[in-house]
């Protein structure tokens, strides 16, 4: 049985169109509310980044033609996201060398983390946070974000909404697990961060008293698709394992909902495969308390 153990994060958040509004209940009487300690600041992108957009003449189709440094986005063999149809299992001989057993090492502890709407998507960017260990390969989670609806297919089907928990290694490579979400049951795992995003772009807000168990936000199953890809965004740099988890997660309507009311259509569009092969394999996870 999967062990789960609360996690604390402290969270931030940049928010996109219009301030946030707390609402609270009544304080019963005789008793002091809780101090909410939160602070704001406002967030510009580089000015040496060149703007993008997910439709239009900055869409997509266009990336590659932006800026040089966006050109593999049109010349690169290895892009992301994929429809995922064929695969072979890991196990395979040929293929053990390419996809070295994976393990998810979930540490719990009190951090802070900041929530960010960069108007491309609603970002929470952690200063420490899991491992993930590919092989000999160390990778620690550094944020996670989503799109609406999901960048990966599975046999040409688009889930409604897809999370990406981007980890990265001390040398800069990048490994990424990817949970499809699907339509279903309320999930509370998600409340501390529905509750809170960030509907006005380009200001962070920081929450401390926001908790996130980030265990509970992925799929009781482990069973995964793998393969060698890329950032699904500019500069779609190819440096990124993908581990696409087979089961998807579950939000209510009006989770996801409340999601594309802020963001939606923020997805690029499979890429051709050629040479790769999608692998499927399990990922073991160990959850650890410190």
């Amino acid at each position: 049985m999967r062990k789960l153990i609360a996690s604390a994060v402290g969270l931030t958040m940049l928010t996109l169109l219009s301030p946030l509004v707390w609402a609270q209940d009544s304080p019963p009487p005789d008793s002091t509310p809780p101090v909410e300690k939160v602070s704001t600041r406002a967030v510009s992108p580089p000015a040496s980044t060149p703007l993008w957009e997910y439709e239009g003449e900055k869409g997509p189709r266009f990336w590659g033609k932006l800026d040089p440094i966006f050109s593999v986005c049109d010349k690169g063999r290895n892009q992301s996201p994929i429809d995922i149809a064929k695969t072979s299992p890991a196990t395979l001989p040929k293929l053990r060398a390419d996809f070295s057993p994976a393990k998810l090492q979930i540490v719990h502890h009190e951090h802070v983390a900041d929530e960010i709407n960069n108007g491309h998507t609603i970002q929470i960017n952690y200063s420490e946070g899991d491992t993930l260990t590919i092989g000999e390969t160390n990778y620690e989670l550094i944020q996670f974000h989503f799109h609406a609806p999901s960048e990966h297919t599975i046999h040409g089907k688009h889930y409604p909404m897809e999370v990406h928990f981007v980890h990265k290694s001390p040398s800069g490579a990048l490994a990424v697990v990817g949970v499809f979400i699907e339509q279903g049951a309320h999930n509370k795992a998600f409340d501390p961060i529905w509750e809170n995003l960030p509907k006005q772009k380009g200001v962070e807000s920081h929450f401390e008293h926001v908790h996130v168990d980030v265990d509970s936000l992925l799929p009781h199953s482990h069973k995964s698709y793998r393969y060698d890809g890329s950032l699904t965004t500019p500069p779609c740099s190819e440096v990124v394992k993908w581990i696409v988890m087979q089961s998807p997660i579950q939000l209510s309507k009006e989770q996801i909902q409340t999601f594309t009311s802020i963001i939606k259509g923020n997805n690029r569009p499979v890429q051709p495969i050629h040479h790769r092969v999608t692998a499927t394999d399990a990922v073991a996870e160990e959850v650890v308390t410190r």
